[in-house]
């Protein structure tokens, strides 16, 4: 099977017509055979843009072989059980990997399914009411049902990154993640996905619980024997995999309260940076209008920055070309901003977490809270941005080069979020040691990418939950708690993962850690 590498303009490479006719005039293909891209990355380093394409030709369809999983019957109707307490992707990709294994996966999920989820999400944006139990946070497929569906990881000790992709197409994602440099879903896709992932776990004999929110957990003699639900249920099985994502601060909470081992861990916090999409188009394709066939721009940026003698960096974070900006709180009395992009990218602006590490050293005057102390900062922040919003989900807002020139702006730029914002100095929401360093990056940013600095651009805050505040620790070779036997903390929430497929991956990695244990 030839395999060719091409560089193409871009009405070849994103045109699969074009690509055929275009392979056959260079004779890398024949009448009567067939191609499928494996590798498909943009290059517009230079003014006149590149796709790098890799090719494959064989004379008969070539087909995306899936995972063994889909080529056998698997039912665990009878199985031991085992608790999985979350139902995001850590969560479901860990059900799957049970059923591999021989185990019933019983997955319990404080929000609620798709479709009634979307009720509480359109009640956010209408009304301006957070259901605690239900939000863009909380509910089927976590976090990364209503988000870009960014697939990009690094993550790639941690499994077979390709398992997960295919796992994701088999269910609905498109094929093409399967070959782009930066592959994504979109959240117009995300809901059905998640739905048919369910599905697929439900008919193999395990069961999914909404609305069942864990209160309690069961442990006897330093061993973890299940948990108990707000509705006064319980579940046992051979073991407990927590996957409850990073926002589930009341989980904290409780492990402090019954002497589970947690750890304070630093994360990111800072602004959600809007520039109209056409804006970072003209900067990164070097034109007034990219055309028909190359995909909304994006941008990856990182700045070292000083603040009272201390280096620290300042990077962009989850951008979402031709997206919007969502409010992901999951309590009324907070403001917490993030991205989100449809399948197409085809909104008129562009946005970007734009964040700064926040470290334990930073946050001396949250000590007192111990292992709780970076969570409770973090809370702090969010509430800061409610009360300066008018205590709405309204989210307070400046245009750029006023807070980088320290100005409250006199007005707005139209903007994706649907709740509205309010002119605010966001000076007096975040702390000095962000802000200095926000101000610090985006000068440095609009050096690397000239325009990017403007007063077109407004930023949206806050961007606080760019990762778990807590860390669970746990053994590195069998993922279990390092003190409570049977619990095996799991994806973002536990500390170990930072987007859809590194804590897909993590899930089944410490359902494997269960199933040697126990079978």
């Amino acid at each position: 099977m030839p395999i060719h590498n091409l560089i193409v303009p871009p009405e070849v490479g994103f045109d699969e017509t074009n690509l055929q006719s275009f392979l056959l005039k260079i004779g890398k293909l024949s009448e009567g055979q067939f191609f499928r891209i494996n590798r498909r990355s943009v290059d517009a380093r230079q003014k006149k843009i590149k796709v790098n394409l890799q090719v494959e030709v064989d004379n008969l369809p070539l087909k995306y072989e899936y995972v063994e999983f889909f080529q056998k019957e698997h039912n665990v109707r009878n199985a031991e059980p085992v608790t999985i307490v979350g139902a995001g992707p850590a969560g479901l990709f860990a059900a799957i990997r049970a059923i591999e294994g021989g185990l019933k996966p019983i997955i319990l999920e404080r929000g609620k399914d798709v479709q009634n989820r979307r009720r509480d999400i359109a009640a956010i944006n209408k009304d301006h009411l957070v259901n605690p139990e239900s939000n863009y946070c909380f509910g089927e497929g976590g976090a990364g049902t209503y988000s870009d569906g960014k697939l990009y990881t690094r993550s790639k000790k941690r499994g077979s990154v390709r398992r997960i992709f295919e796992i994701l197409v088999a269910h609905g994602a498109p094929e093409e993640i399967l070959f782009e440099a930066h592959p994504h879903i979109g959240t117009n896709k995300l809901p059905k996905l998640v739905t048919t992932l369910r599905e697929t776990i439900e008919q193999a004999g395990g069961e999914v619980h909404f609305d069942s929110r864990v209160t309690d957990f069961i442990i006897s003699d330093g061993e973890m024997k299940g948990v108990k639900l707000s509705n006064g249920n319980e579940h046992k099985g051979v073991g407990v995999l927590l996957a409850t994502g990073h926002s589930a601060r009341d989980i904290f909470r409780s492990f402090k309260k019954v002497g589970v081992k947690i750890e304070a861990k630093p994360f990111a916090l800072g602004v959600r940076i809007e520039h109209p999409q056409q804006l970072i188009d003209k900067i990164q394709y070097h034109c007034d209008n990219r055309g028909e066939y190359l995909p909304a721009s994006s941008y990856s940026l990182v700045a070292k920055t000083h603040f009272q003698q201390r280096e620290r960096g300042v990077f962009s974070f989850c951008m979402c070309p031709g997206g919007f900006i969502v409010p992901a709180a999951t309590n009324q009395e907070e403001i917490v901003v993030n991205g989100m992009s449809p399948s197409k990218r085809d909104s008129q602006f562009a946005n970007s977490g734009v964040v700064v590490q926040v470290e334990l050293n930073d946050i001396q005057e949250f000590h007192k809270h111990e292992e709780l102390a970076a969570m409770e900062f973090q809370a702090s922040v969010e509430q800061a941005a409610w009360k300066t919003g008018g205590e709405t989900q309204a989210a307070p807002a400046q245009r750029m080069m006023d807070f980088v020139n320290g100005h409250v702006s006199t007005s707005l730029a139209e903007t994706s979020y649907q709740p509205g914002i309010v002119s605010a100095d966001m000076y007096q929401v975040l702390p000095p040691f962000i802000t200095d360093r926000l101000r610090q990056g985006f000068r440095s940013f609009g050096k690397r990418m000239p325009g990017y600095l403007t007063n077109e651009a407004q930023i949206v805050g806050v961007e606080s939950r760019t990762s778990s505040p807590v860390r669970i620790p746990r053994d590195k070779e069998t993922c279990e708690h390092v003190e409570v036997k049977g619990l095996f903390p799991c994806g973002e929430g536990a500390g170990y993962a930072g987007g859809i497929v590194s804590a897909a991956m993590d899930g089944e990695r410490c359902m494997e850690g269960i199933l040697k244990k126990f079978k």
